[in-house]
């Protein structure tokens, strides 16, 4: 029981359990595994904060319900098993800037805060523009052999290596 209190498992190890994972979900629930419309639902759960019940006159929402399902208790376990990881193995800690971030970029919080927040909104709407994530057409779509998410799952590494170049390569 070592291996629970490692700071990293191996990618094999962990790639074969998300597979295997995603057999089971499809075998249980007949659901592919996803991430994406969960934050899709959360936004229209706050939205639904603030605005009640106009929420579901929306189009997009009468499409994406804001509530929460199975895939939206997926994203909060994912959460949840990342923390209790990080516990475990006592990697765990408060940390405003990863320390290389803070090497390649230096320790404004503020820019952190401003490339963290662009990321996540354009990385949501790339997700919902292509109809699913890395883990909706990266695992499950390529699972069942999908054209769509093959393209997509090439375009994710190409996508993947470009921006890494440029960051770590142009800008650092």
């Amino acid at each position: 029981m070592n291996w629970l209190t490692e700071v990293r498992w191996s990618p094999y190890v962990v790639g074969i359990g998300i597979g295997v994972l995603s057999w089971f979900t499809f075998l249980i629930s007949g659901n592919a595994l996803g991430c994406s419309t969960s934050f899709a639902r959360s936004a229209g759960m706050m939205e639904k904060l603030f605005r009640g019940k106009k929420v579901e006159s929306k189009l997009y929402y009468q499409e994406i319900e804001p509530i929460v399902d199975w895939q939206w208790m997926l994203v909060a376990g994912m959460v949840i098993g990342a923390l209790i990881s990080s516990l475990l193995s006592g990697d765990f800690q408060w940390q405003w800037i990863p320390p290389r971030w803070e090497a390649a970029f230096g320790a404004n919080r503020l820019i952190r805060i401003v490339v963290a927040l662009l990321g996540g909104i354009l990385l949501g709407f790339g997700s919902r523009w292509a109809d699913g994530c890395t883990s909706g057409h990266g695992i499950s779509g390529t699972m069942q052999l999908a054209i769509s998410s093959w393209i997509s799952a090439i375009c994710f590494f190409i996508g993947g290596v470009l921006a890494a170049l440029f960051i770590f390569k142009v800008l650092v």
